[in-house]
């Protein structure tokens, strides 16, 4: 029999390390595997079943999956550390115009007419991006967590305060999920140990009819206990 174990997709520059150590100090029992996606393929993985869940970004054809929006993300803009832009804290959009800017292929900024003018060679991937806007062919627009993942010390970013922010996101299979895959859905929504409805999975979830019927038959018990014994002798006679 395969023992239980669950499998997070992440993208590039998704940061799922705190939910992994907050999974081991509750389920050391069960290995969180993590497995890096291309940002493109994510939803993908999870409809495939090779991840059981994913940390995607938005948009994203996330047909037959069930969507918990996380964070939004901003959006920044790569260039050299000698480049004009580099001398001010934040620019806004219009100070790019005029500006070579590289598009690359695994582009995740979803910003129609974004500032600049486009490169025409566009590189394979946001890494090799990066080694362009190094060598001075243009600027780059992307997520601040994709500036700091390829970060070098010939470049840096600038936030674009009047761009559109990049949205992160959690997917998995619509439908009812496994108690592991709600138990990670707590730790990734904050729940306390204590509060997941992952702890105690063999007590169902008691519906809101059934609810009220406990408490009427939980008020019906009081009544019946405080009663006088006299009294309750008269009322059947």
């Amino acid at each position: 029999m395969t023992p239980p174990s669950l499998t997070l997709g992440f993208v590039p520059g998704g940061t799922p390390a705190k939910w992994a150590r907050n999974w081991a100090e509750r389920h050391p029992e069960v290995p969180l595997q993590l497995r890096a996606v291309a940002a493109a393929d994510a939803a993908d993985a999870v409809r495939a079943g090779s991840v059981d869940v994913a940390l995607l970004r938005l948009p994203a054809d996330t047909s037959g999956l069930a969507v918990i929006p996380l964070y939004e993300e901003a959006t920044v803009v790569v260039v050299p550390t000698d480049h004009v832009l580099s001398a001010v804290d934040e620019i806004r959009a219009a100070d790019l115009d005029g500006e070579p800017v590289l598009l690359p292929l695994d582009d995740v900024v979803a910003w129609a007419g974004a500032p600049g003018t486009p490169v025409d060679h566009r590189p394979e991937s946001t890494e090799d991006a990066m080694e362009l806007v190094a060598a001075g062919v243009g600027a780059l627009i992307v997520p601040q967590s994709l500036a700091r993942l390829y970060h070098r010390k010939d470049l840096t970013y600038r936030p674009i305060t009047d761009a559109p922010t990049c949205s992160v996101a959690l997917a998995f299979p619509e439908g009812p999920q496994s108690v592991l895959l709600e138990e990670f859905i707590g730790i990734v929504r904050g729940r306390k140990p204590g509060s997941s409805r992952g702890q105690a999975p063999s007590v169902p979830k008691r519906t809101a009819r059934e609810k009220t019927l406990a408490k009427q038959a939980a008020r019906a018990a009081t009544a019946k206990g405080a009663r006088k014994p006299g009294r309750a002798e008269r009322g059947r006679r």
